[in-house]
């Protein structure tokens, strides 16, 4: 992106604190969760933990809690839903560093949980984590007010389920050309986006109607969070099939190189890398424009995007 487009350093400073901030208060909420949990031994809880407190971004946390601010929603009420939301997105991840899946080694610069487990153990980790997102939601310390409690729910699982996360990851699979033996699909960039915002983007939009749910937004509002969330959604996957391009293991966490070997279908691989940039840029644009309406307490959010545009891990 141009210089005279990103955000300056004072911002930059103000959204890393923020990020920290989130994902330090999300892990300490989640380590609970798990402690609070209870089950039959300490292997099963602890490789929990590895797949969700070895580090990352909270970037989906991050959204909850400061789309839920822009509606006066407090910090520490919004937990929850954040903390629920980072445990659908932590279990993903462990099922998809699995060898039937991607077959990955590394996961945020450490051995991924099948790798410092085992196999079964992993599995059951990930399906915890899923289960433990709707524990969180179901109590009242999610929210006050049952209906708001039942709203989170549904839309959680419909962004992590078949129509979302789960439905984008086997149109992923399919496109590799995994069954029947077939050869890797050369997708149009049109079912490319589309398989992308199921897989990716559906639970980075969970994010925002998450927040907007908690605070009660109107429909104006509700919709200006989902076009941020929807171009938020397409420049971290552009950014992230870049990182597997031009990036290095040892920066990115996790081995690159895999997607062009794989056959996946990616928005990089269509467009070229001066193409996916061009794209990048003008989707952070189009994030910026979506919250124009909240003026300055949007900023964080508006600084976000180029955050996920430039990012290197």
């Amino acid at each position: 992106m141009p210089d005279d487009d990103a955000p300056d350093d004072t911002r930059t400073l103000a959204l890393s604190g923020a990020l920290a901030r989130t994902a330090g208060e999300v892990a300490a909420y989640i380590d609970a969760a798990i402690a609070a949990s209870g089950g039959p031994g300490e292997r099963l809880a602890a490789s929990m933990r590895h797949a969700t407190l070895a580090g990352g971004k909270r970037l989906r946390p991050f959204l909850v809690v400061e789309s839920a601010a822009l509606f006066g929603v407090p910090h520490a009420k919004a937990l929850p839903a954040a903390a629920a939301l980072e445990c659908i997105h932590c279990y993903s991840l462990v099922h998809d560093d699995l060898p039937a899946m991607d077959d990955d080694d590394l996961r945020r610069g450490q051995p991924t949980v099948h790798r410092a487990y085992d196999e079964a153990t992993a599995i059951l980790a990930g399906d915890g984590l899923l289960t433990l997102a709707f524990e969180i939601l179901a109590r009242e310390e999610a929210g006050p007010d049952a209906q708001v409690r039942i709203a989170l729910v549904g839309s959680l699982a419909r962004a992590a389920g078949v129509a979302g996360m789960i439905g984008g990851q086997m149109l992923d699979l399919a496109a590799e050309g995994r069954f029947a033996n077939g050869a890797p699909l050369d997708l149009p960039a049109e079912a490319i986006i589309e398989l992308q915002a199921m897989k990716t983007g559906a639970l980075l939009r969970q994010a925002c109607e998450a927040g907007a749910l908690l605070g009660r937004a109107d429909d104006a509002g509700r919709d200006a969070l989902d076009r941020y969330a929807r171009a938020v959604g397409r420049a971290f996957q552009i950014a992230d099939d870049l990182l597997d391009v031009e990036g290095e293991a040892g920066t990115v966490g996790k081995a690159v190189g895999k997607d062009a070997a794989a056959g996946k279908a990616t928005l990089v691989g269509k467009l070229g890398v001066d193409g996916a940039r061009a794209e990048l840029a003008r989707l952070v644009r189009e994030a910026e424009e979506a919250l124009a309406g909240f003026g300055t307490a949007a900023t964080l959010l508006v600084e976000a995007a180029y955050f996920v545009a430039a990012r290197r891990n």
